[in-house]
């Protein structure tokens, strides 16, 4: 057997090896096996479901002051908990993003920054279904991973997850009527006539999301519902009772779609709220809705998707980052909260650690912060990040590589946020505080604060590690 110093692996990969071994002493190889297995129920390990939807606008829902969008089920999942007008997601668009939120790395240090599809994870990476996996817990995600191909080592069944059904690739996901899915890296073919309600991928991935929780009901799950929509192509099924309602509206066709999955996706969310409390494990439950980055269109004067925040998804202004994030936990979690806590996505893997009782389980170099303190209620506890980072390398679909000078950044610090669209140009800096829409640019009059965020910026991030696609099969981008 190779010793660590043979194989010439850094404290991530060894971390890695020992979390998952471990884990194997603990845990089966797959979910059919685990769900055989006897209930731990340790009390203080809550069942933890996290939705992430796809290019939802900060300003999409009911209860972030949206009159076109019908929300009544997230809305009152708002009302029974708590949602946070300043949450941020990892970056401007959706694989960058979700690789903060699955490592705990920002923009400047996290394994995946490019936005082509199949980049994959490291093996050495660390993921937050793997730490909670180490603490006991059975993971299953569902819906879209954009963090590795089939055949890659990025693949969610060798990042943490038991069980994984729906997209590896993300231009595989802009297809709801594709012919097939994956499920640990099997295809499984998908029936039913195009354009039909059994064909269109959301209703099974969605129908899998609820029966990993039934069949999970007796011990602790990590489920994460990483669903599609409305991200586009914007296609519904017309039978769908969410498309009735809007399909009349003298609205674009597209803006008509993008609201009709936002009520659909509300619709689901009732579902499983209800299921959860007709398994009679609701309070023992917490779950999150979030959205993965900004609107991919503001559709303003219809939707106004981005409310009064400037730009939408691809930019690095609030537009782009900031996202809506709802949390709800009976009993534990007071209802009716609003939190105006700067947040993002690194701060996912130390969250969720923590309410799992696993926080020494987590890789000691990341980026994030717990905000437990101020779920529940204890805000004075509440450590707040001093700077926010992110960036991202623009890409030339067309010649198929980064633009030349393309790194856009950003940096959230207190109430100021600097952007700037190249890293051959000044700092932008707006005062949030009194600027939510970015529209003064301070930076003149403000040069102390320039300098302290690129004195900060200068030693944020590292070079990343070449951000390859896979080798793809034959007049095809993916698997």
């Amino acid at each position: 057997m190779m010793s660590i110093k043979d194989k010439n692996m850094d404290r991530r990969g060894f971390l890695k090896i020992v979390g998952l071994g471990a884990a194997s002493l603990a845990m089966p190889g797959c979910a059919s096996a685990s769900r055989r297995r006897a209930n731990p129920s340790p009390a203080n390990k809550p069942n933890i479901v996290f939705i992430i939807v796809d290019d939802m606008g900060w300003a999409d829902l009911g209860c972030y002051g949206s009159k076109h969008i019908k929300t009544p089920n997230i809305d009152r999942m708002a009302a029974e908990g708590m949602h946070f007008t300043q949450a941020y997601s990892g970056c401007t668009v959706c694989a960058p993003a979700r690789s903060v939120l699955m490592t705990g790395l920002h923009m400047g240090h996290t394994s995946v920054r490019g936005n082509t599809g199949g980049i994959p994870l490291r093996d050495e990476d660390i993921t937050v279904a793997e730490v909670l996996k180490k603490a006991g817990y059975v993971t299953g995600g569902f819906g879209k991973w954009g963090l590795g191909e089939v055949g890659t080592p990025g693949v969610p069944e060798k990042q943490g997850f038991d069980d994984f059904f729906g997209y590896y690739h993300q231009i595989h996901a802009h297809d709801y009527w594709t012919p097939y899915l994956w499920h640990n890296s099997k295809k499984v073919p998908m029936t039913g006539e195009q354009g039909t309600a059994q064909r269109y991928s959301h209703n099974r991935i969605f129908n899998e999301t609820l029966e990993f929780i039934r069949q999970n009901k007796d011990r602790p799950f990590f489920c994460y519902a990483p669903w599609t929509p409305p991200h586009g192509k914007y296609q519904i099924p017309e039978s769908d009772p969410a498309w009735q309602m809007y399909r009349d509206k003298a609205w674009p066709k597209n803006a008509k779609v993008a609201a009709a999955m936002d009520t659909m996706l509300d619709r689901h969310v009732g579902q499983l709220l209800a299921l959860l409390k007709e398994l009679n494990i609701d309070e023992h439950t917490i779950v999150f809705f979030v959205s993965d980055n900004g609107a991919a269109q503001r559709f303003d004067g219809v939707l106004d998707s981005s409310g009064p925040l400037r730009a939408f998804k691809r930019s690095m202004y609030e537009g782009g980052i900031r996202v809506p994030m709802i949390v709800r936990w009976p009993g534990r979690i007071k209802a009716s909260k609003v939190s105006d806590l700067p947040c993002y996505f690194a701060d996912v893997m130390p969250t969720l650690a923590e309410l799992a009782g696993a926080s020494q389980l987590m890789p000691s170099n990341v980026d994030g912060l717990s905000i437990v303190p101020t779920l529940r209620g204890q805000a004075r506890k509440q450590k707040k990040h001093e700077f926010m980072y992110w960036e991202w390398h623009k890409y030339n679909w067309g010649k198929r590589g980064n633009i030349a000078d393309g790194l856009t950044q950003a940096v959230r610090m207190g109430k100021w946020k600097a952007v700037r669209h190249n890293s051959n140009v000044p700092f932008e800096l707006y005062d949030l505080e009194k600027d939510i829409s970015e529209k003064y640019n301070a930076a003149a009059e403000h040069p102390d604060i320039v300098a302290k965020i690129e004195k900060y910026v200068a030693t944020a991030r590292t070079d990343p590690r070449p951000q390859f696609e896979p080798r793809k099969p034959k007049g095809r981008q993916f698997r």
